[in-house]
């Protein structure tokens, strides 16, 4: 699998049409047949998939617990809201106006590629959450990354 790659500014029109940058594009080269799938973040930005990352999303929730009510919960908050976008003609998708009001965004936005998704921020919230870069990175990196290969060889 290859990974998205890319930070790009963009800006809605009054429709609430974005253009899909060329080069981020270029990266996505089922989406002109296939569509993306647009849903909410876990915080408040919007997250778009490729049709394929998607299913993988809904195959990993079609194995929790029917009966378990946070799973139950879990999948309802997870997928309200998910929308199928399909570019037209020009590299434009429609976002739609019940999430880009959950995201908080207006006109201007920022796309950050998190590997096999891309993250749909306000730019102004955007701003505000990397400004809110740890102090110290290099620590935050050794507590997620650190213990990589730990435990198997034990």
């Amino acid at each position: 699998m290859s990974y998205l790659t890319g930070e790009f500014n963009c800006k809605l029109d009054a429709k609430g049409r974005m253009m899909i940058p060329s080069d981020l594009k270029k990266q996505l080269p089922e989406a002109e047949k296939e569509g993306l799938v647009i849903n909410r973040g876990l915080e408040n930005y919007l997250v778009i998939y490729t049709k394929r990352e998607w299913d993988k999303k809904l195959d990993e929730l079609s194995k929790l617990n029917e009966y378990d009510r946070k799973a139950i919960q879990f999948v309802r908050y997870f997928t309200a809201g998910a929308t199928n976008l399909q570019p037209d003609g020009t590299g434009r998708v429609n976002l739609p106006k019940n999430l880009l009001d959950y995201a908080g965004i207006t006109s201007e936005v920022v796309l950050t590629c998190m590997l096999n998704k891309v993250e749909v921020w306000d730019k102004k919230a955007h701003e505000k959450m990397i400004s809110n870069e740890p102090e110290n990175f290099a620590e935050l990196a050794e507590e997620v990354m650190g213990n990589k290969g730990k435990g198997r060889d034990e």
